[in-house]
């Protein structure tokens, strides 16, 4: 808190002794739990119920209230929630927008790409500025194996889409 990080609730704030570093002028609601490795850049603001283990967090991210991130890492200015949960393997660039209800797991999400609310990218790359709709899933499971789904930058995903994998959806194409 010397350093300029501001606790709204100090008691119900958990920092494990392995987390570090925390920047100056981050924010950290009721009920953040940083665990592990976890770091946390310049400016970052964590809300309530935010639980972070293993991640790095850059400079000016928010997360929004109840976000879970493990073994992720997530780029400058990006918003993160609230409820998204980022499950191992997530990579986020900067200027990336996850919302409400939305999953992720071993997938990259490139510069300003988007997924504002109720999907899930698992084992996927997703294009800058591409825009994944409402209810899109990956279907990255054939009962045996685990495939891949490419995004290509500029790409508009139309709500409730199933990308059965492997797929890749070009170029600025709208599904």
């Amino acid at each position: 808190m010397r350093a300029g990080v501001t606790m709204i609730d100090p008691d119900g704030t958990c920092i494990d002794a392995d987390v570090g570093p925390i920047g100056r002028d981050v924010w950290l609601g009721p009920g953040v739990c940083l665990r592990g490795r976890t770091s946390v850049a310049d400016g970052a603001r964590l809300d309530v119920g935010a639980v972070v283990t293993d991640a790095s967090i850059g400079v000016g991210v928010h997360l929004k209230p109840y976000s879970v991130l493990t073994d992720s890492s997530v780029g400058e200015r990006a918003e993160i929630g609230p409820f998204t949960h980022c499950r191992p393997g997530t990579k986020v660039d900067e200027d990336v927008k996850l919302g409400n209800f939305v999953e992720t797991k071993k997938t990259h999400l490139m510069a300003g790409a988007k997924a504002n609310h109720l999907a899930y990218l698992g084992d996927a790359s997703v294009g800058s500025k591409a825009n994944v709709g409402a209810g899109t899933i990956t279907c990255n499971y054939d009962g045996v194996n685990k495939h891949k789904t490419v995004i290509e930058a500029g790409a508009f995903i139309g709500s409730d889409t199933q990308l059965v994998a492997p797929v890749t959806v070009g170029r600025d194409a709208y599904v």
